[in-house]
């Protein structure tokens, strides 16, 4: 189905919708909200499109003469919708990497770019860590892959703030490979600079 197709079915649903809750679609201020849906969830879903896959420049670890070998740290915001309710959850991520001497190096935007594309699909928090991961150490792999990485995830989820529990609450979830996992000062150096950076 094209792009437009699918935006006109998709309005057509939440016109539907509408009604089913006991609104009136044709009233002023829904008129145009259906389209606007449509045109919205081609936006906060474009992770299910292959197209919009960012693309993940890395370099040659010591190509402007300095060799990288301690840990690269990187925070941002984080958009999700939780597929259990189909309601937004948020919050902040904290990367870090330990580039191998012989492999490479990220380009830095690239990782928020990640976390959006896998983000912008219906996820738990805990597939969302471990996607970022996974893509981010694809890229980073080869014949010298880096020495570890870990992510953590803070992200309030709106399924319980505004309903069911309606409480306000943080979950926390982690994903760690290599030195991350296996040398406790590392990690703990690692939570110490994330809880700074709070």
């Amino acid at each position: 189905m094209e792009k437009g197709q699918k935006e006109q079915r998709i309005a057509q649903l939440v016109q539907e919708l509408l009604e089913l809750i006991g609104d009136n679609p044709q009233r002023t201020g829904l008129q145009d909200t259906p389209k606007r849906v449509a045109r919205m969830y081609a936006e906060i879903y474009r992770g299910y499109n292959p197209a919009q896959k960012p693309n993940i420049t890395t370099f040659p670890n010591g190509e402007d003469g300095i060799v990288y070998d301690s840990m690269v740290v990187d925070t941002g915001d984080f958009y999700s919708c939780c597929e259990h309710h189909m309601m937004p959850f948020f919050g902040k991520y904290y990367f870090a990497y330990l580039p191998h001497p012989k492999g490479k190096i990220l380009g830095i935007s690239k990782i928020g770019r990640v976390v959006d594309y896998c983000a912008a699909k219906l996820q738990v928090q805990e597939r969302l860590t471990h996607e970022v991961v996974e893509m981010l150490g694809d890229a980073l792999g080869g014949e010298y892959p880096p020495l570890g990485i870990a992510l953590v995830m803070r992200g309030e989820h709106l399924c319980k703030t505004m309903r069911g529990a309606r409480k306000k609450g943080e979950m926390v979830s982690s994903c760690l490979t290599g030195l991350f996992q296996t040398d406790s000062a590392l990690r703990a150096e690692f939570m110490n600079l994330i809880n700074q950076m709070k």
